[in-house]
């Protein structure tokens, strides 16, 4: 019986080279399987059918954070880097073997768009480590949560899913996100979530985030937004004023939107509208007391009570101080009393009057000083026309030109005071609902006709009234007369003299030469004016009434003649 040879070492070393290449460098680059022959220290020592053995730290057997569990006798899958080094080792790797059969394993669950495994062992710039079973991936730190985690260490060391969102296999490049994980997740959450509530359904919920327009409520797995103008029916300038993150709120859901799965909430839809029955509790007339919540241009916003401001518009804020801006009359927080102006509960407005609960100055002022009464100012501002001054109330009083002074002209008078000089003055007349107060000057002058005294107004003459006046100044511009002997002073303008222009000349005239003229109206400051050529056309269309018109062969003439014959 022939005898059997049994094959050395260096015959199947030689058998497994020509089945990989017929070389031993075939191996080279190549993942193969090994047994551990034995383990000295932290190493292991494995035979994969070469020369000599090659040995493996105990570390790549491990998984990050856990001690290896390998003995002698196991078979092992490891990476031939170079089948001999410089002391005839082999030079083999476990981390090569398990990341190469790590990649191609991940390549097919990329291609899938498949959920993988991995651990966070480590954190580099900008991110973390991952390990995907022997592949290492970078986490970026924006891809960890859906919002920003501060300390990831409670994630580290611990399996968890993660979603590949690109790998470059030539490059040795991977980057997972656990974030894409948590989002699919709480969508399959929320979708779940949002089928059991309803619109007007009543739920407590945690504030998770506050922002300048509200905050974000969580429900359980899915957030809803309180916008600030439903945390309550009074003015929130900000969310934090009423709540803070942690606070559990009870809230009311407004609206649903399921396409997009947003939730609005409210708070204050579970509190009494302060608006129902506000035209009975707030009638027009009602002088009220209110706080300032806020200030515009255009306004002040008024807070009658919790959850009811009415506006004070810029025009009712004072009676004298006017177009100025809101703040320089109130302030924000200040107690004030208002007037309440109109009630719109429907467009739930109401229209305030600050001024309208104080006292009008010019109605205070006309029952302190009558017409006629002497008052002291300071001339705040001298214009074309007049001069006008300040009087106690805070209010205006003006001095026409013509009242400044006798003898002169008006603007030669104007250039007789400044602005800040003191004077007095006499109340010629108070307009409350112009809110205007004529004055006069010349009037306190010696000799001076008085004012007040008269049968109708200030001035005791009626319009069309024929009076006799004596003159008492020749202008180029007219004549300055007093009507009877101790009347009221008024004037006769040029073209008032007469009907032809012989007769408008001025100098026709002499201080205290006397005639009769019409009253033909009032000024501002409610002086008459005369005229002279008003009583001729008067006269004239008398005399044609009574002695027949010129259609009859008369002349205007013969007229006249028989107008004056029957007068004399």
């Amino acid at each position: 019986m022939a005898s059997t040879a049994f094959p050395s070492r260096d015959d199947f070393a030689s058998l497994l080279n020509e089945s990989l290449g017929g070389a031993e460098g075939g191996f080279e680059g190549r993942v193969v399987k090994g047994t551990v022959t034995a383990i000295e220290n932290d190493l292991a020592v494995i035979d994969v059918g070469l020369k000599s053995e090659g040995r493996v730290p105990l570390r790549e057997f491990a998984a990050p954070g856990q001690k290896a569990d390998l003995k002698v006798g196991d078979e092992v899958e490891v990476y031939v880097d170079r089948v001999e080094n410089s002391n005839g080792e082999a030079m083999l790797s476990r981390d090569r073997a398990r990341r190469e059969a790590a990649w191609d394993k991940l390549e097919s669950e990329f291609a899938e768009n498949s959920r993988v495994e991995g651990v966070i062992f480590g954190r580099v710039k900008g991110g973390f480590t991952v390990d995907l079973d022997g592949a290492v991936a970078f986490l970026p730190g924006s891809q960890v949560d859906i919002r920003p985690v501060r300390d990831v260490t409670p994630l580290m060391d611990i399996p968890q899913p993660f979603q590949i969102l690109k790998m470059d296999r030539r490059r040795g490049n991977i980057v997972v996100s656990r974030r894409a994980i948590l989002e699919e997740t709480r969508a399959e959450q929320r979708s779940g979530l949002i089928q059991t509530l309803s619109e007007g359904q009543i739920i407590d919920g945690v504030v998770k985030n506050i922002t300048d327009y509200g905050a974000f409520v969580d429900l359980g797995g899915i957030d809803g937004l309180l916008h600030v103008t439903d945390l309550s029916y009074k003015r929130i300038n900000h969310p934090s004023e009423m709540i803070n993150i942690g606070d559990t709120v009870r809230v009311q859901i407004i609206r649903i939107n399921r396409d997009t799965q947003r939730i609005s909430l409210g708070m204050k839809q579970l509190e009494s509208d302060p608006w129902e029955g506000a035209s009975a509790k707030y009638p027009v007339g009602a002088k009220l007391t209110g706080r300032v919540t806020n200030i515009t241009e255009y306004g002040a916003f008024v807070e009658l009570e919790p959850g009811i401001e009415g506006l004070v518009h810029v025009s009712e804020m004072s009676w004298t101080k006017k177009n100025v801006h809101p703040g320089k009359i109130v302030s924000t927080s200040q107690e004030v009393d208002v007037l309440v102006l109109e009630v719109d509960a429907e467009k739930r407005r109401i229209s305030l009057g600050l001024k309208q609960a104080q006292s009008n100055p010019w109605e205070s002022f006309a029952e302190r000083h009558p017409v006629g009464s002497q008052v002291e100012g300071e001339v705040k501002n001298a214009t074309e026309f007049g001069l006008f001054i300040g009087l106690d109330g805070d209010v205006d009083g003006m001095v026409h030109m013509s009242d400044i002074a006798w003898g002169i002209s008006g603007e030669d008078a104007l250039n007789l005071h400044r602005k800040g000089e003191t004077v007095t003055a006499i109340v010629l007349d108070v307009d409350v609902e112009k809110e205007r107060i004529s004055l006069g000057m010349k009037q306190l002058e010696k000799g001076a006709p008085a004012v007040g005294v008269g049968r109708s107004g200030s001035s005791g003459l009626q319009k069309n009234e024929t009076v006799t006046v004596t003159v008492l100044e020749v202008r180029d511009g007219g004549l300055e007369v007093q009507a009877g002997d101790d009347g009221v002073t008024g004037f006769i303008k040029r073209s008032d003299l007469g009907r032809d222009r012989d007769e408008q000349r001025p100098d026709r005239f002499q201080v205290g030469q006397k005639f009769d003229a019409m009253v033909i109206g009032f000024d501002r400051s409610k002086k008459p004016n005369f005229s002279v050529k008003a009583l001729q056309i008067a006269e004239e269309k008398q005399a044609v009434a009574q002695y027949g018109s010129s259609d009859s062969g008369a002349s205007l003439g013969d007229i006249l003649g028989e107008a004056l014959k029957a007068k004399g």
